[in-house]
């Protein structure tokens, strides 16, 4: 599902609790009654106009061959929702280019009313599923409000959640801004993936670095479960003479992010270890003589769960033990695996590619190459000169929307009672001839 948000400051009040009553009642309906959104949503004879102005620009659709007239909430429609949110929270006010595309996501620039650019990550679970939608029918009838959107909805909560946590502990990750629905706004990084890096002038005390948060990680209860090039990204600090000092490193992607006591975290740790022991080798042919680390000598020593925090915090154990059902089931672990071309959506087949990164550049004294074979969540991929607020504007869809009403209360709408009245009553009450 392609983000289009061209169209969102042209909805009315009406549209928007047309829209919001068709997500409440997606909660226990796959496809939502007409009647139903007429009376959660209480637009009377305008629910028609509104339905047909969300239907045309593809917020809701129509549902073939269903048993009553009804329509069910698009990808589209979610995220329709959500940025409406933040643009009322004054979190997000443009949004800008894509700048990153993974298996189950997609990343966007986006900035805020003051010019900040900031990351917008929009979770899309199941959408390399739907080619075998038909196998995984079952594996959502069988969880209570299970959904890909729900999916979604949780991956993105658990992904806010756990950078908060980590970020309070003093972790390198992006700072988090916001979280609504299916979406993570966060800071944005002035970084590369380390994957497009082809040399560094000590691979020792970076490989050195990534290990000790590994282990760091441990010791906090977590463990990321998808620690890789993809999921680094590495930001040059200079000195005043302009020479490289250091190369720092930043930590992304949470979803997959599993506890210690986790059946398999022992797994998942040694696999961490063994992506950066690997990529070191292959990419700049360093290998270190010390063995390890080692889970169990890393657990020895926990300093705070942060697990037990973050559940605290309210992304319960029974979202978390979803989540990891659905990722276990379905072989998502995390973006860097990139997305297949062919992919399909909840709407239709698109065919989306990356830009054409071929060749090898230098940046900085670190030599980049870029590799357009693999896509991956790039999410804090930043220009190297910050642009001004009046430059970034000029790249950016406005979503400023505040002169239409703020949306009401519907959370204690109910469905009007059905009528009990009989044809044969109704029509004598009409005055037919009976």
């Amino acid at each position: 599902m392609k983000l289009n948000v061209k169209n969102i400051r042209y909805l009315a009040p009406d549209d928007w609790r047309v829209l919001t009553a068709t997500e409440m009642g997606s909660r226990n309906h796959e496809v939502v009654p007409t009647s139903l959104i007429s009376s959660i949503s209480g637009s009377g004879i305008g629910v028609h106009k509104s339905i047909s102005n969300l239907a045309k620009i593809g917020l809701i659709a129509k549902v073939k061959n269903a048993k009553y007239d009804g329509y069910r909430l698009t990808y589209g429609g979610l995220d329709y929702l959500a940025l409406h949110t933040h643009t009322k929270s004054s979190t997000v006010f443009s949004v800008g280019n894509q700048i990153g595309v993974g298996k189950e996501s997609d990343i966007f620039v986006c900035a805020s009313e003051e010019g900040r650019q900031l990351v917008l990550k929009i979770h899309r679970l199941g959408r390399i599923s739907f080619r075998t939608v038909k196998a995984n029918r079952d594996y959502l009838r069988n969880r209570q409000g299970g959904s890909w959107m729900y999916m979604s909805r949780l991956a993105a909560i658990k992904e806010y959640e756990f950078m908060k946590a980590l970020r309070r502990e003093g972790f390198p990750v992006p700072e988090p801004v916001g979280q609504n629905r299916h979406t993570v706004i966060m800071g944005l990084i002035d970084a590369f993936p380390m994957r497009t890096i082809s040399k560094v002038g000590d691979p020792a005390t970076l490989y050195s670095e990534l290990l000790d948060f590994i282990v760091r990680f441990a010791q906090h209860g977590l463990i990321h479960g998808d620690f890789n090039e993809f999921n680094i990204l590495i930001e040059e600090k200079f000195d005043e003479d302009g020479e490289r000092v250091q190369l720092i490193p930043t930590i992304i992607d949470f979803p997959q992010m599993v506890s210690i006591d986790h059946a398999n975290a022992e797994y998942y740790f040694d696999r961490d270890v063994a992506c950066i022991k690997r990529f070191f080798d292959r990419r700049f042919g360093f290998t270190s003589d010390e063995p390890g680390p080692f889970f169990k000598d890393a657990i020895k020593n926990v300093h705070k769960r942060l697990d037990v925090e973050v559940e605290a915090s309210g992304f319960s154990k029974k979202m978390a033990k979803e989540l990891d059902v659905y990722m276990k089931e379905h072989g998502i672990d995390g973006d860097a695996g990139g997305l297949d071309q062919d992919r399909e959506d909840d709407d239709d087949v698109e065919d989306e590619a990356e830009p054409d990164l071929d060749g090898e550049e230098s940046i900085g004294g670190v030599s980049l190459e870029r590799d357009v074979e693999k896509s991956v969540p790039t999410a804090e991929d930043a220009p190297s000169e910050p642009q001004k607020p009046s430059a970034l504007a000029s790249q950016m869809t406005l979503l400023d929307i505040r002169d239409n009403d703020p949306l009401p209360d519907l959370s204690d709408c109910k469905p009007r009672p059905q009528s009990t009245m009989t044809t044969k009553a109704a029509k004598k009450k009409a005055g037919w001839a009976i």
